[in-house]
């Protein structure tokens, strides 16, 4: 439920420490944004190259053909060394690259250029970890999404942005204990319609709720800000030991949930299992229920040592598998070429 916790934290403390200076300083401090395009090797998202004052059409990404085959790894996509070894380990080319970002911290347009460059698209989590909901609702951080707005724009490529997933858990600033539904909506509504203004509209928005497993008395329609604000429902579940690893008991009954309320296709937006013998069944289970449901867009894999060790090369039986699931054509595809 929480494997990431303790890295979070140290990354909310940089990211306070910027927040005041970023609200003032404008795109200067968003990231190398200054070209407005895609970087060497990087190729144009149309067969002509659009103008620069033509949004980039996300709607090809929306729901593809195939699905996407995503990792979060240290380091991406400022750095995508540990990608590609990532990617030779498992022998596909990762096609979605997500990193965590607080509020407060600059836009990476360079990492996103990167990912680009190789095939993959960029999803930003974006965490408030010291700035509360009802003040970005009533817009004392208007600065600051103003300028990152513009710098997304500017970038002029697709990125994928969840804004404080995790919502419906107490162990979140965000979660149950300190905002309420109608707070976290406000919030997200207005940031939403403030990269509408800046024509920011080569964003991809995930809602991110964590699995309804752990906290079942928290239902997700009232935190839920709309179809109007949503492109992708992002559910955040890990294959833990001690519970029913079949996907539909990990997964099913918060996409059950979901479904009352709308029909946005879904990614797993962060997922792993734990490490031992088990993992190599997770792993089938996780490719099956994926590959079976034709509104599950694909998955990331968060490949890191937080809490448990979530990283693939811990149980070289579970790669092994992996490896030979990824190879089906189903999972994976340039981005680019969509």
């Amino acid at each position: 439920m929480r494997p990431r916790q303790r890295f979070r934290r140290v990354r909310a403390a940089l990211a306070g420490a910027l927040a005041g200076v970023l609200a003032l300083g404008g795109c200067g401090l968003l990231g190398d944004d200054s070209g407005g395009s895609p970087g060497a090797g990087a190729a144009p998202h149309t067969a002509q190259s659009p103008a620069k004052d033509i949004p980039y059409d996300v709607t090809p990404l929306l729901k593809p053909a195939k699905k996407y085959l995503g990792v979060a790894v240290p380091g991406a996509p400022t750095s995508m060394k540990n990608v590609d070894v990532y990617a030779r380990r498992t022998g596909r080319q990762p096609n979605l690259v997500e990193y965590y970002a607080g509020w407060g911290d600059g836009f990476d347009a360079s990492g996103v250029r990167r990912a680009w460059a190789e095939g993959a698209l960029t999803l930003m989590s974006w965490e408030p970890f010291r700035t509360p909901l009802t003040d970005i609702a009533a817009g004392r951080s208007d600065g600051y999404i103003k300028a990152y707005a513009a710098s997304v724009r500017r970038l002029n490529l697709p990125v994928v942005i969840d804004f404080a997933d995790e919502f419906n858990g107490h162990w979140e600033k965000w979660g149950t204990d300190d905002v309420t539904p109608a707070q976290y909506v406000a919030a997200w509504r207005h940031i939403h319609q403030t990269f509408v203004e800046a024509g920011a509209t080569n964003v991809i928005w995930a809602w991110a709720p964590n699995i309804v497993n752990p906290v079942r008395s928290v239902r997700l329609q009232p935190y839920y800000p709309g179809d109007a604000y949503v492109d992708w429902i992002g559910l955040i579940g890990y294959f833990t030991l001690g519970e029913d690893n079949s996907f539909d008991g990990v997964f099913g009954p918060t996409r059950d949930q979901i479904r009352t309320f709308t029909k946005k296709p879904m990614l797993l937006l962060e997922t792993a299992a734990m490490p031992g013998e088990r993992r190599r069944a997770d792993v089938r289970n996780l490719f099956a229920g994926v590959k079976a449901d034709d509104d599950m867009l694909g998955f990331v894999w968060f490949d890191y040592k937080k809490r448990a060790d979530w990283r693939l090369e811990a149980s070289p039986l579970a790669l092994e598998e992996f490896k030979r699931l990824a190879a089906d054509d189903r999972f994976g595809f340039d981005v680019r070429k969509p």
